[in-house]
């Protein structure tokens, strides 16, 4: 359990700090920048969402074994590098909700585009980054799939490692119900601890778009 715990904290963490620090540019680019074909950008990005994660398995694991990445949980934690659409979209949905006034003065006052948006608007869009922390954090700590196909045993995380727990003819269900317990329970302290920025980032963003 100590081993599954330590491969699903290395995969939940480091995958929702790269989604983090790569969308979150991109989102600001789309909200904020004026140039030519950012609705078509806007686009692309939400239909990249259509196409089903069954489509690209193979693929993308022919690709990571050329790089003699299987076996590990890197294949899952290196993609957020390259942002995740729907974080990019809600991002962009919230911070084009926050008023452009604050931007204009914060350039006025001698701040370049990255200090503005590290300074000024990002503070204001901790509710939607909050948000998009908690559902890619969630997301990559209840995935079963991912680590069932890219990771080795001694890789497995709690979602598979649960997995298990279940015999051909016979259920440790005591042992199950505990494992199932251990599991759940650093989700429902980090939902309890953000609930209220999450919600308000949820309910907000989009309102403007």
């Amino acid at each position: 359990m100590v081993r599954w715990t330590l491969n699903s904290v290395l995969y939940a963490g480091l995958s929702t700090l790269f989604v983090l620090v790569s969308s979150i540019p991109v989102a600001y680019a789309l909200a904020r920048f004026r140039f030519r074909l950012r609705s078509a950008a806007l686009v692309v990005v939400i239909a990249t969402m259509m196409l089903p994660p069954q489509v690209t398995m193979v693929p993308l694991y022919i690709v990571w074994a050329r790089f003699h990445l299987t076996g590990t949980l890197w294949p899952l934690i290196l993609p957020g590098l390259f942002g995740d659409a729907f974080s990019i979209f809600l991002l962009r949905q919230f911070l084009v909700s926050i008023p452009g006034e604050y931007a204009d003065a914060a350039r006025v006052d001698g701040c370049g585009e990255l200090r503005t948006m590290l300074r000024v608007v990002l503070p204001m869009a901790r509710p939607a980054i909050a948000a998009v922390a908690l559902f890619q954090f969630f997301y990559c700590w209840n995935d079963y799939v991912g680590p069932l196909v890219y990771a080795d045993p001694g890789h497995a995380t709690l979602a598979v490692g649960l997995a298990s727990f279940r015999a051909a003819h016979h259920v440790e269900w005591n042992l199950t119900m505990a494992a199932t317990l251990l599991t759940i329970l650093p989700v429902l302290i980090v939902f309890f601890l953000a609930q209220r920025v999450f919600v308000q980032g949820v309910t907000l963003t989009g309102v403007k778009g």
